[in-house]
């Protein structure tokens, strides 16, 4: 059954329950993640329709300025201590990465997840993910000039370009150290931050065609507001998503420094009946 949004209890129950960690396994992987932020955008769900799989997924909707509109949103951060920690935690990798999701319904479980267009890696793991797991995640080179202010509890610069055949970027972003408060399309802070903010199960195409899924938790987010002063991503001019013009007025823009985060691999077939 697929969760109301006028339910606040139900959103802050389930938030609470993502909140629990499950028990790990053996290739689990553990990182810390920096200059975490969530780019978010309003999408026409008429133009998302033709890229998720519609028999197995619904296209979250929520009203903003009177209309009903799916929402993708860009997630850009840097992995530090990025290591299998069960199996080598002597090894630990370091690199910028950035996600391009948008927000689901799974229809068989009725829960919120993300569908993965796909991810780019600033390292060459990503060869190893891309050839065992098939995972649609893509090579770029990252330039990351993020400073943070622990005095003041926000950035005084956050900045990243992102050179990649898949998605380029370009983005500035500035830091109000205000916390979040809930957006338009939202009735209450649990449900903005379950939706948007603590999704934690992802789904997307493997590179061999087939349907992917991997499973994620993170820690309590404490996030702050933020605004564009640049935006750009090359894949969703590509895919007709967002125009220029729009990419510089996101919906809403959240940041958080640092989060703790665990990936449950390896990743699976959704090939759940």
């Amino acid at each position: 059954m697929t969760i109301k949004v006028t339910d606040t209890g139900a959103f802050r129950e389930l938030l609470q329950k993502r909140l629990q960690p499950r028990a790990a396994g053996r290739l689990d992987v553990r990182t810390t993640l920096r200059h975490f932020a969530l780019i978010n955008y309003a999408v026409p769900i008429k133009l998302l329709r033709p890229l998720i799989p519609e028999d197995r997924f619904d296209i979250a909707e929520f009203t903003i300025d009177g209309k009903r509109m799916g929402m993708l949103s860009v997630v850009p951060f840097v992995d530090t201590e990025f290591s299998f920690h069960r199996l080598a935690p002597w090894l630990r990798f370091s690199f910028a990465q950035t996600n391009h999701r948008a927000y689901i319904i799974d229809r068989r479980t009725g829960e919120y997840g993300v569908w993965f267009f796909g991810t780019t890696l600033g390292s060459p793991v990503v060869e190893f993910a891309r050839s065992v797991w098939q995972i649609p995640w893509h090579y770029a080179r990252y330039r990351v000039d993020c400073h943070y202010n622990p005095i003041k509890h926000r950035y005084s610069t956050y900045r990243m370009s992102i050179s990649s055949a898949w998605c380029r970027a370009d983005f500035t972003i500035w830091d109000s150290g205000e916390a979040v408060t809930p957006q338009e399309g939202f009735e209450s802070l649990d449900e903005m931050k379950l939706i948007l903010a603590h999704p934690v199960d992802g789904f997307y195409n493997r590179l061999d065609g087939r349907p992917g899924r991997y499973a994620i938790w993170h820690e309590k987010m404490e996030l702050t507001s933020g605004q564009a002063t640049e935006l750009y991503f090359s894949l969703y001019e590509e895919l007709g998503l967002l125009t220029k013009y729009e990419m510089r007025h996101p919906h809403s823009i959240f940041i958080a420094p640092r989060v703790d985060f665990v990936i449950y691999l390896p990743p699976q077939l959704d090939n759940t009946p």
